[in-house]
Formats: structure tokens, sequence, C-alpha cells
């Protein structure tokens, strides 16, 4: 559910939807919600970012780079177009970069 809110909230801001005011008060809404989501207590404003990085749409493949940036490892991936467009940060690779 996180990831799919994530998105589509970055989704509809990116595609002119929704003001950056309130796509942040949507944020705001669910995470002050009795809801809660075990992850990286950074991944949320981490995510958001890089898709703002990345030029991104949608949230869900920033996510995962988020996430070994926070962790500081690679993230091996085969999807190669997620690839070419996280190269420029130098920790996104495919199996056969190991």
């Amino acid at each position: 559910m996180w990831s799919e809110f994530r998105s589509a909230v970055h989704e509809a801001l990116w595609r002119g939807a929704i003001s950056v005011p309130v796509a942040a008060t949507i944020r705001s809404n669910l995470l002050s919600s009795p809801i809660r989501e075990r992850r990286h207590h950074r991944l949320d404003d981490a995510a958001w970012a890089m898709a703002e990085r990345l030029g991104l749409a949608k949230t869900y493949d920033a996510e995962y780079v988020a996430l070994a940036e926070l962790l500081a490892c690679r993230l091996v991936t085969l999807d190669l177009r997620l690839r070419r467009g996280a190269d420029r940060l130098g920790f996104v690779i495919t199996p056969a970069e190991l």
C-alpha cells in the first residue's frame, strides 16, 4: 500500500494534477494516520527525492534505488531502463557487472 500510495501521489504531482502543497498535505495525512509501515525511517523522503533526481513520474523504482543508497550498498537489477537511468549514481548495476 505504501509504495502504491507514494507513487500515485507523486505521479499526480508530476502530471500537474495536484500542486506541491496538496501533495505535501496528502503525504502528511497518511503519515499521521494510525496505519504504520515497517521500513527504513528515511525511505519516504529519500524515495520521493530520488524520483525527482531521476525524473521519474512514479516512485516504485526510486524506492529500490533510494533504499540501496540509504543502506550504502549496490542495487542489482535486470531492468535495463532503470540501470541506464540511474547510471550516474554509480551503485545500480546488472548481474553481469558483479
